[in-house]
């Protein structure tokens, strides 16, 4: 049982709704799309329509395979590097020896297996054996999915260890998610999604920057170049209050290209919790005090994309 916990906290459950927050935005807003001008009227039911698709659970499958193979990365590669023997904030599994790096390698490669072939269904829904080149693609883009999830902290070119970690936070959380997740619905892209794309990359590299902020002692010490680390704890504050202005500011511009009803501001609610986050990063003095407010922007993220999507 001790076991099962130990893998339960290794897979870091509480990051998993902010990892499905663009599949939601984009699997929404594409599956509306498809129904309205491809197929037929949407049925109005109780829950966002998109509920009902099977891309769209597979589509959440595949992201929150990536993101726990991501999470067992981490954890093997901080763990074997000596970068968590001093962390603060929750304990990680390998650097606590509950977890073996063997047995984390293992479960490395049955999360990476389970996970392409759970992108494999998705792809073959999504395009069937008509399209083969969006079909190759696609799987390309799964099998580039599971390399950057591993290389964030494992191995000599880890990039979450030369301050790109933010980069690629933004690119397959923002853009990949809600532009790909679009895309497996309508075989198109329109200019004006990367408008939520941003939005939701941002908040997602947001989460990311609270937490090398929590940690940027124990980074510098190790010898991971986070962003934080290299731009130091002021310039962080300045740099994480406007991944979260503008990411707000371009959720709003998409919502005025496309008003319909004032209702449809709604989803502003979700944006209080991350108005307050940033009076307290930049008032913040204890780095480790800041673990808290993981959670806050993780789960405004997700009610943010629940709310968007339903509303738009």
């Amino acid at each position: 049982m001790q076991k099962v916990k130990a893998w339960f906290a290794a897979a870091r459950l509480r990051t998993l709704p902010l990892s499905v927050s663009g599949i939601i935005v984009g699997g929404s807003l594409g599956y509306e799309f498809q129904q309205l001008y491809m197929n037929s009227e949407l049925v109005n039911i109780c829950c966002p329509p998109v509920w009902t698709s099977l891309i769209f659970w597979l589509a959440i499958g595949t992201t929150i395979g990536f993101q726990v193979l991501s999470n067992f990365a981490n954890d093997y590669g901080d763990g074997i590097r000596g970068t968590d023997a001093k962390r603060e904030g929750e304990q990680r599994m390998v650097a606590s020896g509950i977890i073996s790096p063997k047995q984390m390698k293992l479960g490395m490669i049955i999360t990476a297996v389970v996970t392409l072939l759970i992108a494999s269904l998705l792809i073959f829904v999504a395009f069937g054996n008509e399209n083969f080149l969006l079909s190759f693609i696609f799987f390309n883009l799964g099998i580039l999915s599971i390399i950057a999830a591993v290389k964030y902290t494992v191995g000599k070119s880890a990039y979450g260890y030369s301050g790109l970690g933010d980069v690629f936070v933004f690119l397959f959380f923002g853009l990949l998610s809600v532009l790909g997740t679009y895309f497996l619905y309508t075989k198109t892209i329109h200019v004006d999604l990367i408008l939520p794309a941003v939005s939701v990359g941002l908040f997602s590299t947001a989460v990311l920057n609270l937490n090398n902020m929590r940690d940027i002692k124990n980074d510098a010490e190790s010898g991971k170049n986070t962003l934080v680390v290299k731009l130091g704890r002021q310039k962080a504050k300045v740099y994480h209050s406007l991944l979260l202005i503008v990411g707000m500011s371009t959720a709003l511009v998409y919502t005025y290209l496309h008003f319909e009803t004032i209702t449809q501001l709604l989803y502003a609610i979700s944006f209080l919790p991350l108005v307050f986050n940033i009076k307290t990063v930049i008032q913040n003095k204890i780095p480790a005090k800041l673990d808290g407010q993981l959670k806050i922007v993780a789960l405004s993220t997700f009610l943010f994309a629940i709310l968007f999507s339903w509303l738009h």
